[in-house]
């Protein structure tokens, strides 16, 4: 109970409306002395449900905006890799496992929750290693671990795998969609389509990366990039190096978030990786195909490989979007979710159109929840 206790005291001091208050005083005058505007992406999906849950942007001077990033795992899915889920789940003896809100994204025609409805095996896991008691459960079914995620969730992915090896299980199998943060960023920054000044980075990546994953980002684009906390307190604190930065005229990688994050990150998680993963180019809802920005299974583990082992049953052909959902892009920073006709009227999260919806991490399910 005193751990408990001690927690919660913890995360509500970074949730003080006082100390939010007064930095929000030390921005607006810092701000007033900036000489353009400026609009930041926040990279990831967390960090945009802080900035609309607490109101961080009702708190922002006239020159400081957001944008919002590809930051979030299951917005990024296109419906292929979707359509591959479902065609997998509808294999005979087959058991589907995967994380988060996959199982409500749709696909060219349904979801792996109507999969699930119809009597086949899909489950969601809290952990990975979830799969190694089902497979073992199981020695009778196929189980496939549909692997999604940037950088913070693929050491877990690894270390599955890594279990499932030392236990010789034969009946576990791995389609891989483990996708990375740069590239994406890079993509959206090359295109010039949004005016992005500078970028709030996801600090749970970084705990696994380190830092330095964006100082190529800082060296080519020539704009800040601070590392960030998700509590308002980390948000509010991460703008203002970011102004001040502009101001000093000094564009450089600063981490906010020193509680959890460094330069170099966790390397025994970084070689674990590297163990069983190698970089592949990834088509990423909304971005297209981008050149390393995915993951997958090193080709001496194609025994383990279910895109491989169970490709017959999986379709080629990619679909489009529906056409009037701007998922694609609210991704690229290009427009918000309020631009989009059916946000809020047709699209909610109990019935959503774009993966924006669906994920517990996407923009427009953020902007639903926190300021219809």
């Amino acid at each position: 109970m005193n751990e408990h206790l001690e927690l919660k005291e913890l995360i509500d001091g970074f949730r003080e409306p006082k100390v939010i208050k007064k930095l929000s005083q030390i921005l607006n005058q810092k701000a007033e002395k900036l000489d353009k505007n400026i609009n930041i992406m926040e990279v990831c999906g967390g960090h945009t449900h802080t900035i609309m849950k607490y109101g961080l942007n009702q708190l922002m001077p006239k020159n400081i905006s957001f944008a919002h990033g590809p930051g979030c795992p299951v917005c990024v899915m296109p419906k292929l890799k979707i359509d591959h889920a479902i065609s997998l789940a509808k294999i005979d003896d087959v058991i589907l496992c995967t994380l988060g809100d996959m199982i409500k994204v749709k696909g060219s025609l349904e979801t792996l929750a109507n999969v699930r409805s119809q009597g086949h095996d899909v489950r969601f896991v809290y952990s990975p290693l979830d799969c190694i008691k089902i497979a073992t459960q199981n020695p009778q079914k196929k189980v496939i671990y549909f692997a999604i995620g940037f950088e913070t969730t693929t050491p877990m992915s690894a270390a599955l795998i890594e279990s499932c090896l030392k236990m010789d299980i034969k009946n576990l199998y791995f389609c891989i969609n483990h996708v990375s943060v740069p590239e994406p960023v890079e993509a959206i920054l090359d295109t010039h389509e949004a005016q992005i000044d500078a970028l709030i980075a996801p600090s749970h990546v970084s705990v696994i990366t380190g830092a330095k994953i964006y100082q190529p980002i800082v060296d080519r684009f020539n704009i800040p990039i601070v590392v960030g906390g998700f509590e308002p307190i980390d948000v509010m604190q991460s703008v203002i190096l970011i102004v001040e930065q502009f101001l000093n005229k000094q564009p450089k990688l600063e981490i906010e978030y020193s509680r959890a994050v460094n330069s170099d990150g966790n390397l025994k998680a970084q070689q674990l990786c590297e163990k069983y993963f190698e970089k592949c180019d990834f088509n990423f809802r909304g971005l297209g195909v981008i050149k390393n920005g995915g993951l997958r299974l090193k080709e001496r583990f194609d025994f383990l490989d279910g895109y491989k082992i169970f490709d017959k049953f999986l379709s080629k052909t990619d679909v489009a979007d529906d056409k009037l959902c701007i998922c694609a892009d609210i991704l690229r920073a290009v427009k918000k979710p309020t631009d989009c006709k059916l946000f809020g009227t047709i699209c909610k999260p109990t019935n959503p159109i774009g993966s924006c919806m669906v994920s517990s991490e996407g923009a427009c399910n953020a902007y639903f929840r926190y300021s219809m």
